[in-house]
């Protein structure tokens, strides 16, 4: 063989080399990015994390200098459990930290948002009796129905409930919600099922006037209406696409739990049955995918309830923080539902409209957050 000749077969042999390397390199750089196996102390973890640009003390100093308070500093943001609580919890509760949680209490009836009709008793009445006399729905068209006794022992309004005894009940029906105002139609399907359960239990019901009532529901339909709010952002990935994994990951690491559904998590309030503060949420087929590190995900969305969500925990600014964080460690680019970047200037706007929002339902004392608000926005 002559000297050209292996000379031309060194250079094929290198391009072929190069050829293979550039394919392996292109796949490795669309490949998701995954989760990396975890081990020792959280903040290790993240500190030799070659996908975070930062350690959580970096996190936090940077954090304080652009908003304050940071999420750490929060109420309801994570802090490093202790070992030995962190064992019992397991073996009391499901791996679903939400199931940990105790059933909120159904909200009573309140004559902000409700039409109440009082029912009088000529003498007192058992719980068991009023259980079993109930109507087999909950609701009046597309709006909740309810009964309440006053409790003998404590005087309040609550629902009937087993070896209890009452000498007063009220029914009632929610004025509006996201499906609209009351209408003469479903009034008057409440007189009715509200009559009917009267005659069960031997009580006379005193209904209002159903015009005054359904001008009352349109007039706070109309507000309802005009200061509902439901933010939303997108998290779009600049170049490598995420895994499930690496997105849980990430968030887990500002605080996120696993939701109820797949492909949903949540940052839990700092009140035990309060609504969640934020939530995060992806591709659920990705996350019940047979290998979802093998899925990739472009985008990634971050929504908040705001009527549904107290003043006090500071849901926006908390929202824009984990949105830059994510941002940040995982390469990507926050924007709204069309796809355009939000600019610092656009983030303030809104942090400012919802102050006055807030305001707003203040004034009308439906506060976001409370019961009232968030049967109202539902």
């Amino acid at each position: 063989m002559s000297t050209l000749q292996i000379g031309l077969a060194i250079i094929g042999g290198l391009v072929l080399a190069g050829v293979v390397a550039y394919n392996a390199w292109v796949t490795n750089k669309s490949a998701p990015r995954t989760a990396r196996e975890r081990h020792g102390d959280p903040s290790d973890e993240m500190a030799g994390d070659e996908t975070l640009p930062y350690t959580p003390a970096d996190l936090a100093e940077h954090e304080i200098q652009r908003i304050d308070p940071v999420l750490g500093d929060m109420p309801g943001a994570p802090s490093p459990p202790d070992p030995a609580e962190v064992a019992a919890a397991a073996a009391a509760v499901s791996l679903n930290p939400l199931m940990s949680q105790p059933p909120e209490k159904r909200p009573g009836l309140d004559a902000l948002i409700d039409v109440i009709a009082p029912l009088m008793l000529e003498h007192e009445v058992s719980g068991d009796a009023l259980l079993a006399a109930l109507p087999g729905t909950r609701r009046v068209g597309s709006k909740p129905f309810a009964v309440e006794g006053q409790s003998e022992t404590t005087g309040e309004w609550e629902s009937p409930r087993l070896g209890q005894r009452y000498r007063a009940l009220q029914a009632g029906v929610q004025l509006a919600n996201r499906s609209g105002p009351l209408n003469d139609i479903e009034f008057s399907e409440f007189v009715v099922k509200a009559q009917a359960f009267a005659d069960a239990v031997g009580a006379s019901p005193d209904f209002p006037d159903m015009r005054a009532e359904v001008a009352r529901a349109r007039e706070l339909d109309a507000f309802a209406s005009g200061h509902d709010a439901q933010l939303g952002f997108t998290l779009r990935a600049r170049r490598a696409a995420w895994s499930p994994g690496y997105v849980a990951q990430h968030a887990s690491h500002l605080g996120f739990v696993a939701g109820a559904l797949p492909g949903r998590m949540v940052l839990s309030g700092s009140h035990s049955g309060q609504a969640p503060i934020l939530s995060l949420a992806f591709d659920p087929q990705a996350a019940m995918a047979e290998d979802p590190e093998q899925t990739a995900l472009r985008e990634i969305a971050l929504s908040l309830e705001v009527t549904h969500v107290p003043r006090s925990e500071q849901p926006f600014v908390r929202m824009r923080q984990a949105a830059m964080a994510l941002a940040e460690a995982m390469d990507g680019v926050v924007t709204d539902d069309a796809g355009q970047p939000l600019s610092v200037e656009a983030l303030d706007q809104i942090g400012a409209d919802l102050e006055s929002l807030y305001d707003a339902l203040d004034s009308r004392d439906l506060s976001a957050g409370s019961a009232q608000a968030r049967r109202l926005f539902s």
